[in-house]
């Protein structure tokens, strides 16, 4: 290794993950991630072309900031996929493994454990090793549908015991996971990819909701909701509300992983507050979160963000360390062969 590339390692990573919707990096972009040096990447739907692309858009994107990034991708299965067939293979939402425990647990927590092993290897096998799931979000009678059948159940113990299946099976394929959306989406009746959504519901219903995210409160990495807790603080939503990342999420969840904001770019937070993509990233962190997300792959707000970010380091870096441990971990010996099979069987169960 050159003398310039040392110093390119050594330098300070910046509190952002940045996201990518062409297969290639174009120079200008190569350049200000060189000099920005986020601190990882999100794939997006049209960043994935083929196995081989994806494996060399990895390998650039890596080179690009002389060390072993992380590369992240929202692949949950059901209506959120970037990889999409006929390249790659369809695996179900999270309902589809809430209807199989109500005839059988077990077979629910192994096509849980399962499909999530059979993901991480594909992802694993392209450079890709993170993946945004599982969605710990528990869905309300009247909630708009963006969540939906993206959640595992309507049933909070379920929901916990699911999802803890899930991100076993991206931890034994090397892949490290995200719960979301934290403290949860599932009482919102607006999409916050359009709107500012608010709840009211008070204390009581509220313990329901964020019983599975207290109950993974040992996941390495977790996302927030953009959604105002009128309970908890009416004039800030969770993203940027230093109450409800202290005294909600940290404290009575207890969640001490790396905090991840949702997409700077989604409506909500143009809602919330003024000011742009800048303002956004500096309200999120000044919050408590440790990582924004900027996703629109657009570098000139890729830039804004970037404006509003801070160097990783003190606690936000030791959290940023343990998503690494759990990203470059090598996958257990899996056959992914049977394991399709397998898995076939269960969904047909």
């Amino acid at each position: 290794m050159s003398k310039d590339d040392f110093q390119n390692k050594s330098r300070p990573m910046l509190s952002c993950a940045l996201g990518l919707r062409q297969p290639k990096l174009d120079d200008d972009m190569r350049a200000f991630f060189r000099d920005a040096r986020p601190w990882a990447f999100i794939l997006f739907r049209e960043a994935c072309v083929s196995r081989e692309q994806v494996r060399a858009l990895c390998a650039d994107l890596r080179n690009t900031v002389g060390r072993d990034a992380i590369v992240w991708i929202d692949q949950e299965g059901g209506r959120v996929a970037r990889l999409k067939p006929p390249e790659w293979p369809v695996w179900p939402a999270a309902a589809a493994y809430g209807k199989i425990y109500a005839q059988s647990p077990a077979f629910a927590h192994e096509a849980a454990w399962l499909g999530h092993r059979l993901i991480a290897h594909e992802l694993k096998s392209m450079g890709v090793d993170g993946d945004f799931t599982p969605v710990l979000d528990v869905p309300v009678d009247g909630s708009d549908k963006i969540v939906g059948d993206r959640a595992f159940s309507a049933d909070p113990k379920i929901v916990s015991a699911l999802a803890r299946a899930a991100l076993e099976g991206l931890h034994d394929g090397g892949v490290a996971g995200c719960i979301k959306h934290m403290p949860g989406h599932g009482r919102a009746t607006a999409d916050s990819h359009l709107a500012l959504p608010k709840v009211a519901a008070k204390e009581l219903d509220l313990a329901n909701d964020v019983f599975p995210f207290a109950q993974l409160a040992d996941a390495e990495a977790a996302m927030t909701a953009h959604i105002v807790f009128e309970d908890w603080d009416p004039d800030r939503p969770a993203t940027c509300s230093p109450f409800v990342i202290e005294e909600i999420i940290r404290k009575r969840i207890g969640f001490q992983g790396m905090l991840m904001s949702d997409d700077l770019d989604m409506h909500a937070l143009q809602y919330a507050l003024n000011g742009g993509l800048t303002e956004r990233a500096e309200a999120a962190l000044g919050a408590g979160c440790d990582v924004v997300l900027q996703c629109s792959g657009v570098l000139k707000e890729m830039q804004l963000a970037a404006n509003g970010c801070r160097e990783l380091d003190g606690l936000p870096l030791v959290r940023a360390h343990a998503v690494e441990a759990f990203a470059k971990r090598p996958p257990r010996e899996f056959d992914a062969k049977a394991g399709w099979a397998r898995f076939q069987d269960l969904l047909a169960s």
